[in-house]
């Protein structure tokens, strides 16, 4: 089945699941209809199979009831060719713009923090030149090519912005809430192409789209009285859309915010989620065809604050951010104001992370 088939999917489940499901996501089912010219019947035929598949066209729009994450799912557009990319060739320009770059010699080309630097076994920490907070950090890998990454490496990046994350707390017991990002290549908004992770400690409250999940989650718990991850797990797993491996709940999102949206779920920051994230990662990478992706770490704050975290989890989030040589940007007015229109069919993706994880 399609993500397209989600009425069926839905109603198959039993009513106590279906009840969930219905209380966590609202979905609306429509056609669309056009009429092809005859010059186009030879285009259409070539590109999506038949003229019927195009004239007729089932959409399903799905809207997360609790965050209000949103997206358009169209079965022509879940099924159609995706290009397969040239690693070698991506691979190559990779190693041509990094020769010589900052991050090559970050010791001598990069700042450093006022407390100094924190080395781990594959990365290093300089301190961001042009911050976007006052504790905003740069962990730069010593493996220049982003998309040669191991299990132990991306344990060791973790690890090491988690370090750096204490040291921050030494100097400002304000600053409490974590949040570890990795933009991989430009595509995905990397200033720079040699591989680097970001990690911030932020005051008051955490970033604005991880306190509305915060809060939504607890509005949930407020009125359910049942945790929101708990239920937002269970649900897609119903659907084929999750699954679990040692301890870390694994979904293909079934709101993505863009392709393949993949988020982990965990009770703690341990050694089980780091090998889980670097597998969701691998799997992207080498069965998806996926080159430039946008990856963040969230972890409830480690001291007291005034707002309650009861039952938030740690989530790792990745998602897909196209092809590298496309000249089109993937996020458009759609997607900044109305709600996301995705290609990637999340039960697709489901299907290749468990094959890959199992």
């Amino acid at each position: 089945m399609l993500i397209t088939d989600l009425d069926s999917l839905v109603s198959a489940l039993s009513p106590q699941k279906r009840e969930r499901f219905e209380r966590l996501f609202h979905f609306d089912v429509t056609k669309g209809y056009l009429k092809p010219p005859p010059s186009m019947i030879a285009w259409i035929e070539k590109q999506f199979g038949s003229v019927d598949v195009v004239r007729e066209q089932k959409i399903v729009k799905v809207t997360n009831r609790v965050t209000y994450e949103g997206a358009l799912f169209n079965k022509l557009r879940a099924s159609r060719p995706i290009e397969t990319i040239e690693k070698l060739a991506i691979e190559a320009r990779i190693m041509d713009v990094i020769r010589d770059d900052p991050f090559d010699n970050p010791v001598r080309d990069t700042p450093e923090d006022v407390f100094g630097r924190i080395e781990g076994k594959y990365c290093v920490t300089a301190s961001n030149i042009a911050k976007y907070d006052g504790h905003h950090g740069i962990i730069i890998f010593r493996e220049a090519n982003p998309l040669h990454f191991t299990k132990d490496q991306v344990a060791d990046y973790i690890d090491t912005a988690c370090l750096w994350a204490e040291k921050i707390r030494e100097l400002d017991s304000g600053a409490k809430y974590f949040f570890f990002l990795w933009n991989c290549l430009r595509r995905a908004g990397a200033s720079m192409i040699h591989g680097h992770a970001q990690v911030s400690l932020t005051r008051i409250q955490h970033y604005a789209r991880v306190e509305g999940l915060r809060f939504g989650a607890e509005r949930y718990q407020r009125r359910y009285k049942s945790n929101y991850f708990h239920d937002l797990y269970e649900a897609h797993r119903d659907l084929g859309l999750g699954f679990e491996k040692q301890g870390v709940k694994v979904m293909a999102y079934i709101t993505p915010l863009k392709e393949k949206d993949v988020m982990l779920l965990s009770n703690k920051l341990d050694l089980s989620l780091k090998e889980r994230t670097y597998e969701a990662l691998a799997c992207l990478r080498d069965n998806m065809n996926v080159t430039a992706f946008n990856l963040c770490l969230v972890v409830p704050p480690s001291s007291a604050t005034t707002e309650s975290w009861e039952g938030f989890p740690v989530v790792v989030r990745i998602v897909d951010r196209g092809d590298t040589k496309g000249t089109s940007c993937d996020i458009g007015t759609m997607e900044l104001f109305g709600q996301s229109v995705v290609s990637s069919d999340p039960l697709e993706v489901a299907r290749l992370l468990k094959e890959s994880l199992s």
